[in-house]
Order: structure tokens, then C-alpha cells, then sequence
């Protein structure tokens, strides 16, 4: 299993932007491809953006895609996500997930988390 720690969450006011960031450390992360997911109280946890071992694939939830994107620095044992034009509804608590699997699927296909960083966005 790898080890993840998000950072870059905080507060934002609506149409503004936020970088997160998601360190890894332990197995080699190139052999695992990277998701960010979100999670609301009282909402089930849903992928947002996922990139592939080497970042030559990347994918979107449709309501993010066009604002987020997703990219990895394997060299750094970094991967993050750039959210552009933030509406209220982005907000949630974050996490980075790796899978050495799949790199498109529900919270299931993770088999590592990080612990989570909020993004409030304000209106």
C-alpha cells in the first residue's frame, strides 16, 4: 500500500481556483494510477478526476470537466488537481486514492486514501 497526504484545500470564493496536491510515499508510485474523489455529509463519496500510471489518460466527471484538471509528477511522487472557476457545489473533503488496477472506477477500486482535505467555496 502506498501512503497519500493531501494539501491545497481552504477557502475559496466562487470562480475562484485552488491547486491541490497529494505527496505519496512507500511503493513506487508509478505502478499505481492516481483518482481524486469528494465526499459531502450525508452524500455518498464520488470520483471526480482520475490519471492513468504514467498521465497519458486522464478522465472527468462531467460536471468537473473543462474546470479540474488532473496531472501527475511521477519523478516527485506527486499527483494534483487543478480546480479552475469553483462553483458552491464543489464543496466537499477531498482525497487522493491509488489503484494499482484500474484508474477509472467508484471508491471500491482504491485500495490506498489519503486522509481528506476540505475545499469550502463560497457564493
Amino acid at each position: 500500500q502506498v501512503q497519500l497526504v493531501e494539501s491545497g484545500g481552504g477557502l475559496v470564493q466562487a470562480g475562484g481556483s485552488l491547486n491541490l496536491s497529494c505527496a505519496a510515499s512507500g511503493r513506487t508510485f508509478s505502478n499505481y494510477a492516481v483518482g481524486w474523489f469528494r465526499q459531502t455529509p450525508g452524500k455518498e463519496r464520488e470520483i471526480v478526476a482520475a490519471v492513468s500510471w504514467s498521465g497519458g489518460s486522464q478522465y472527468y466527471r462531467d460536471s468537473v470537466r473543462g474546470r479540474f484538471t488532473i496531472s501527475r509528477d511521477n519523478a516527485r511522487n506527486r499527483a494534483y488537481l487543478q480546480m479552475n472557476s469553483l462553483k458552491p457545489e464543489d464543496t466537499a473533503v477531498y482525497y487522493c486514492a491509488a489503484s494499482p488496477t484500474v484508474y477509472i472506477g467508484g471508491p471500491e477500486k482504491y485500495d490506498s486514501w489519503g486522509q481528506g482535505t476540505q475545499v469550502t467555496v463560497s457564493s
